[in-house]
């Protein structure tokens, strides 16, 4: 707003029009302007001319600001320019359409959200601007000012991946983005590496282009493989080994128990809860009360008065002297008791499946239209029937288990790595590996590489041949990456920050844009 500005700006007139706040104002007669050129002020006035500018909203309404300056001759005979147009301190600059405190929420909002999401932004803020301007700010705003880095890190990321790459170079020291460079090849990080010289260290993956580059662009630097990629890449060999005896991952057939056969379930039972139904257990309870009151000389009629019931049936429960016949009586009969031998033979066949059952005995007679009766009959079958064997355990979990530290290990995942390497020795061999390699990582002791590599090349372990020839190749980086403290840590959370902001603009993350705002937000 003006208000910061009135010792330069004399308010005419404020009028609010429909949801904007308009401000007419102008610049004060007699006061000295330097000229931009050589700085000597003068007071001339050639003509005047009103500026159209958008302000910072207020009040939940946009704000314009009519403003009328003068355009000053500037008399400095040695000065080319002879007229110039006086701008106001922090409120305007030269063609600027907006002023200098609504240019900076514009920016900071392009920055942060760019395109269509700025735009709807911006519309709740009342600033009225597209996608497109939005886009352009960004694209117009300058680079910081560049840095000389003492430690570089150095990792690739994807703008459409599996076809497109670029490369992001990281401050170790300061954690902030350097540059974004285009691809993942030697050339470009070359270029980039001669114009900065004085980089003592250059943290990097694997990648040989990297490597490359690293001795053409700063032969001086040492170079340090991060330790994570080293841990990644061993991991991808124990997953090749473990593929390779999977046939070890199997337990033999004869550890298998052999499944015992299903019985008829009980009828007295309740199939869901395993419990006796109630009607069975309210016909034990009405006869051992009968029989109770019988014994003390109650006449029939007394009982069935004393307990409910009807005459005649207090007469059933006194004379009979076996409860388990009337608790068979008790239980009802279904028109698929005539079945219930065929269904058992059948499930002891191995055919679980409700629905062929019961085309099966409806082509033998049954009555049923829905297969509904089967499955209760057949669900206490599966709850008592015994379990599958446990699958074995994949190669992809058995690498994790191997990589993971001991401790962190769960008991059943402890049991199960266990039985798989009292059955194969080479994955034995190749976890003991593994544990020396971490206990380099986590010690800081690149200079035992070499004795492991011996160690690994004397075993029969041809997929752990192949990591080792690989670090021997990159030796000196591999040491230092065990040695020094330095990693791509930072690295790899700019290249997640890199993904967020690429998906957040869809299809318009041209690397140039995605450079700027990976720089400037």
């Amino acid at each position: 707003m003006l208000l910061p500005h009135l010792a330069q700006v004399l308010v005419e007139q404020v009028r609010i029009e429909g949801r904007k706040v308009l401000v007419v104002a102008r610049t004060r007669d007699g006061t000295a302007v330097p000229c931009p050129d050589c700085g000597v002020p003068t007071r001339r006035v050639h003509s005047r001319y009103q500026r159209h500018l958008a302000d910072a909203p207020l009040g939940g309404r946009s704000v314009a600001i009519e403003l009328c300056v003068r355009r000053l001759f500037c008399d400095t005979a040695h000065c080319t320019r002879r007229t110039f147009a006086e701008q106001v301190a922090d409120l305007t600059v030269r063609y600027g359409r907006r002023t200098i405190i609504l240019a900076e929420i514009v920016q900071a909002i392009a920055l942060a959200l760019a395109g269509r999401a700025g735009a709807r932004l911006a519309a709740v803020l009342h600033i009225l601007i597209s996608r497109t301007t939005l886009l352009s700010v960004v694209m117009a705003t300058p680079d910081p000012m560049p840095t000389a880095p003492r430690v570089l890190g150095v990792d690739d990321f994807a703008t459409r991946r599996g076809r497109k790459y670029g490369t992001v170079l990281v401050d170790l020291d300061s954690h902030r983005v350097l540059d974004l460079l285009p691809g993942r090849e030697k050339a470009p990080l070359v270029a980039w590496l001669s114009a900065h010289p004085g980089i003592e260290v250059v943290c990097r993956d694997r990648a040989g282009a990297y490597a490359e580059a690293a001795n053409a662009g700063a032969p001086q630097a040492q170079q340090v493989a991060d330790a994570w990629h080293l841990w990644d890449n061993l991991a991808h060999a124990v997953e090749r080994t473990a593929i390779a005896h999977r046939s070890c991952l199997t337990p033999p057939l004869a550890d298998y128990p052999e499944p015992t056969p299903a019985a008829a379930p009980d009828p007295a039972l309740n199939p869901d809860t395993g419990t006796e139904k109630w009607l069975v257990t309210r016909t034990r309870e009405r006869h051992r009360a009968v029989q109770d009151l019988l014994a003390r000389g109650w006449t029939i009629s007394a009982i069935g008065r004393e307990l409910g019931l009807a005459r005649h049936t207090a007469r059933r429960y006194a004379h009979c002297e076996n409860p388990e016949a009337l608790a068979d009586r008790a239980i009802r009969t279904t028109r698929l008791d005539a079945y219930r031998p065929y269904l058992i033979n059948r499930w002891n066949q191995g055919c679980t499946n409700a629905s062929t059952l019961f085309r099966e005995i409806q082509a033998q007679g049954y009555p049923g239209r829905t297969p509904q009766a089967v499955r209760r009959f057949l669900r206490p079958l599966r709850d008592t029937a015994k379990t599958a064997p446990e699958p074995p355990p994949k190669p992809q979990d058995l690498t994790n288990w191997i990589t993971r530290h001991p401790g962190n290990l769960r008991v059943e995942e402890e049991r199960l790595l266990g039985d798989v390497l009292s059955r194969c020795p080479e994955l034995e061999a190749v976890r003991n590996h593994v544990h020396a390699f971490a206990r380099m990582i986590c010690d800081r002791t690149g200079t035992d590489l070499p004795a492991w590599i011996s160690a690994v090349r004397a075993a029969d372990l041809p997929h752990l041949h192949a990591f080792a020839d690989g670090l021997e190749r990159d030796q000196d980086a591999v040491t230092a990456g065990l040695t020094l403290p330095w990693s791509s840590g930072p690295v790899e959370g700019h290249v997640n920050r890199i993904k967020m902001l690429k998906r957040q603009m869809y299809g318009r993350a041209s690397l140039p844009l995605l450079r700027k705002r990976v720089l400037l937000a």
